[in-house]
């Protein structure tokens, strides 16, 4: 939509930066010629291909445009052009897709061609021609010629990833012109594509003025439309047009605009800026209260890192180390199991010292459970088992009586009316309370706060991974991170407040605020164990994913260019994608299909990506999907709800928060808690890490090790400063056989006590056992607690390694409150 106004400055608004330092940059046309084809591929065997060429450039306009098709021709000319008003500080793709049109069955997708616009040079005209299949000499030749507007740019807000362009919002108000006949309460389907809103209707009742009035929110600088469709009875009363459109591009701002005069109705459109800030943090910085909070934690465990390492002299404050625990899942084993490690480190008083407490599936549950009590970590731990202990050894079969099934009913259809949309990951956490609650549980993630108020206890970290029902877990996958003050993507550097989550955004701003849900319902998400796939299974006995790139996904290669452009560090190749053929395409839907996934709003919607992203040393580091190179492709995403699954349908472990420099983590305690193989998600881990240049000790244990296991192991690598130190704990029953203590063995009476079995498959912790009897409950808590126990000297070790190095290095002074 156009603006009235010519004191619109350019500006780019960096969080972090002061906003009135102004980036002077040009808006520019790109004037887009397609040219001719030659030797077009055969869609099928019998016939030449009916060619034509379909447009779209996402960041620049709502619309996808088209060439006229050129009928059993393997030639084709067109000589058609197109225009688009780009803004050169975001990426813009050019999308060209070559078809072939079928008359009886949906059109054949032979190619996509995706261009970066952001080769071509102001002022210059290029003939380009792609060279898709030099063998065969088929290319297809487009003119490009890019000229500069003399006109402001918009004011965009951007982190160097993401950003965030202005809004315009748009009034439409209909009414039904009065006649002497009855009104016939007829509705207009009004449609904005590339808008929050997408497609609404419009009553027409003429004796009602509140239904009559809706709005769209969409992007100021782009080319859409409004499109009207007439209902059918509307049609046979003197309107004889289907449908009517209304360019919104030139739609002058806070002017009333009539449209269907003359007609049975009248709609009054105006467009207005909608200058509202931005609701989603960009940056790549720690959220103003998680620095807050380490200030006030530092003094916590500055006071026990003395005790501990009986230090003569207070710690400096740079000199204080961050500490975490990280864990694996493993369902109703893995809650279980947590309670005794962390009881074994309250024991000796190293729970003070942790700064972050992360988990995925199953330790989430043990995670909500404590952070209900704001003191849980100073209170003795022993109370909290005794609960667990309860609801871990009840009848589950209960769960599912006449009375539950009501509540669950009951509770989302509530949940309904309050505007979430409900899958059956909603029942799963329903469940979920059910087995850790005797009723139910009002308690939500930002009442966590209150445990972190002063520092008192560790910051809570929950886990996730975003994916897409048409992409296996291997190909695509983003870490999503759960505190009780943000929920967050630092691939993106995009965070929303936790009490918004579920809530509707668009481009940064909170469209729709839903009431927050109460955790069992995030619960239900971390802990999906519904959302597995095919490939979850045949990745996990092969190890390999070969079989999935060589048979099931799209082809994407980079392709040849006639003139050759030169190509800067931030701009991508020419790139080719080819569709996988039916049959591929239908193993893949049989492959990667799912159950079931947890289906939330995306408040990434409406965001483009800024022109230089794959160069952001924060993006690039978590980048690892071929849909980070098809930027337009991570745009369309983001206009789908999130598809959140368990962490552990990827790398059974909460690793992720913990490697971000941000946070400084200088020792990591891994809780192993997996049911299959105990190193594997540490290797999983340490692989990903390398590969994606993150900093991380090297995993080297003997085969005799990994054969029999220790229960405990330190991992550091002294020439890598950056790299966290590593204590890893698997789940193993070593020498808890013969000792009930550290250094107290067992009498032969009670021998049987340690005879616990965590790894054969008639384990009674297995996976899918979901209640265990208190006794076995017992065991696993105690055994866990002696691995901790047993093992102080290592982790005072790895403290006082962590310590040396923190004086080692030059103080950094943070404003807070540690001195005080």
């Amino acid at each position: 939509m156009g603006s009235n106004s010519s004191s619109n400055q350019g500006q780019i608004c960096i969080p972090g930066q002061n906003p009135r330092q102004r980036e002077v940059t040009s808006v520019n046309l790109l004037h887009v010629k397609v040219l001719r084809m030659r030797n077009v591929r055969k869609a099928d065997l019998l016939t030449q291909s009916d060619c034509y060429v379909s447009l779209w450039l996402p960041t620049a306009s709502a619309q996808r445009f088209r060439t006229k098709t050129v009928k059993n021709c393997s030639n084709p000319v067109w000589n058609e052009t197109f225009c688009y008003r780009i803004d050169s500080r975001v990426k813009n793709i050019l999308e060209l897709k070559v078809c072939d049109e079928d008359r009886f069955s949906k059109d054949d997708e032979l190619c996509v061609i995706f261009f970066d616009v952001a080769k071509l040079q102001a002022g210059q005209k290029v003939c380009m021609k792609f060279l898709l299949n030099p063998q065969e000499q088929e290319e297809l030749e487009v003119e490009f010629t890019l000229q500069n507007v003399l006109d402001y740019p918009e004011n965009i807000i951007t982190n160097g990833v993401l950003v965030s362009r202005e809004v315009s919002c748009l009034e439409v108000n209909g009414q039904e012109k009065k006649r002497k006949q009855q009104s016939t309460k007829e509705e207009l389907t009004l449609t904005v594509k590339g808008s929050h809103e997408g497609t609404q209707n419009i009553s027409l009742d003429a004796d009602s003025s509140l239904r009559n009035s809706i709005v769209f929110h969409c992007v100021k600088y782009i080319q859409t439309k409004l499109d009207i469709t007439v209902p059918k009875k509307m049609r046979y009363c003197g309107i004889s047009t289907k449908e009517e459109s209304l360019p919104l591009n030139s739609l002058p701002l806070q002017k009333k605009i009539t449209i269907g005069k003359g007609k049975r109705f009248d709609l009054h459109v105006k467009a207005k800026e909608w200058p509202k800030d931005l609701d989603v943090r960009l940056g790549f910085d720690l959220c103003t209260e998680e620095q807050e909070f380490l200030c006030k934690r530092k003094k916590y465990v500055a006071a026990a890192l003395k005790k501990v390492l009986q230090l003569e002299e207070d710690l400096q404050e740079h000199e204080v180390p961050v500490v975490a625990i990280t864990t694996t899942g493993g369902g109703t084993r893995s809650l279980a199991a947590m309670y005794g490690s962390l009881l074994g480190i309250q024991k000796l008083n190293l729970l003070d010292t942790v700064s972050y407490i992360t988990g995925l599936s199953g330790t989430t549950w043990t995670m909500a459970n404590l952070y209900e009590d704001a003191n849980w970590s100073h209170n003795y731990l022993e109370e909290a088992i005794n609960k667990a202990r309860k609801q871990v050894s009840k009848c589950k079969i209960h769960g599912f009586s006449m009375d539950r099934l009501k509540y669950y009913y009951n509770e989302l259809k509530e949940r309904c009316q309050q505007g979430h949309n409900t899958t059956f990951v909603d029942l799963w956490g329903l469940m979920v309370e059910y087995m850790l609650h005797d009723e139910k549980d009002y308690h939500k993630l930002s009442c966590q706060r209150q445990a972190l108020s002063e520092g008192q206890n560790p910051l809570p970290i929950y886990t996730a991974i975003n994916l897409k029902n048409t992409y296996s877990a291997q190909d695509f996958k983003e870490w999503l991170e759960f505190t009780p003050y943000e929920v967050g993507f630092w691939k993106y550097g995009a965070f929303i407040r936790s009490e918004d989550f579920g809530s509707e955004f668009f481009m940064g701003r909170l469209i729709k605020k839903l009431p927050e849900s109460r955790i069992c319902y995030l619960e239900g998400i971390w802990s999906s164990i519904f959302s597995w796939d095919v490939m979850y299974f045949w990745n996990v006995a092969f190890d390999s994913e070969d079989f999935w790139h060589r048979w099931t996904r799209d082809h994407v290669k980079e392709i040849e260019e006639d003139p050759v452009l030169y190509t800067k560090l931030h701009e991508t190749e020419t790139r080719m994608l080819t569709p996988a053929g039916p049959l591929a395409t239908a193993f893949r839907d049989v492959l990667t299909g799912r159950p079931t996934i947890a289906e939330c709003p995306n408040f990434l919607r409406g965001f483009q990506m800024h022109n230089e992203y794959l160069e952001n040393e924060q993006f690039s580091t978590w980048k690892d999907t071929v849909l980070d190179t098809l930027s337009n492709q991570l745009t369309e995403t983001a206009e789908h709800p999130l598809s959140l699954a368990d962490t552990g349908f990827f790398i059974n472990t909460s690793y992720p928060p913990l490697l971000i420099p941000q946070r400084k983590v200088d020792i990591i305690l891994h809780l192993n808690y997996s049911g299959c193989s105990q190193t594997l998600p540490l290797d999983l881990i340490a692989r990903y890490s390398s590969k994606q240049g993150i900093p991380f000790p090297r995993i080297e244990l003997s085969e005799e090790d990994r054969c029999n296991l220790k229960e405990c192991y330190l991992f550091e690598d002294a020439e890598c400063p950056r790299a966290p130190i590593v204590l890893f704990f698997p789940l193993v029953n070593d020498t808890f056989q013969k000792y009930k203590a550290p250094g107290v063995e067992r009498s032969p009476t009670e021998m049987e006590e340690g005879k616990v079995d965590v790894s054969s498959p008639c384990s009674p912790y297995s996976t899918r056992e979901l209640s265990f009897t208190e006794e076995n409950f017992d065991k696993l808590v105690k055994m866990t607690d002696y691995n901790i126990l047993n093992n102080e000297n290592l982790i005072v070790e790895a403290l006082r390694i962590a310590v040396e190095r923190r004086k080692q290095q030059v103080p950094i002074y943070y404003k807070g409150a540690f001195n005080k």
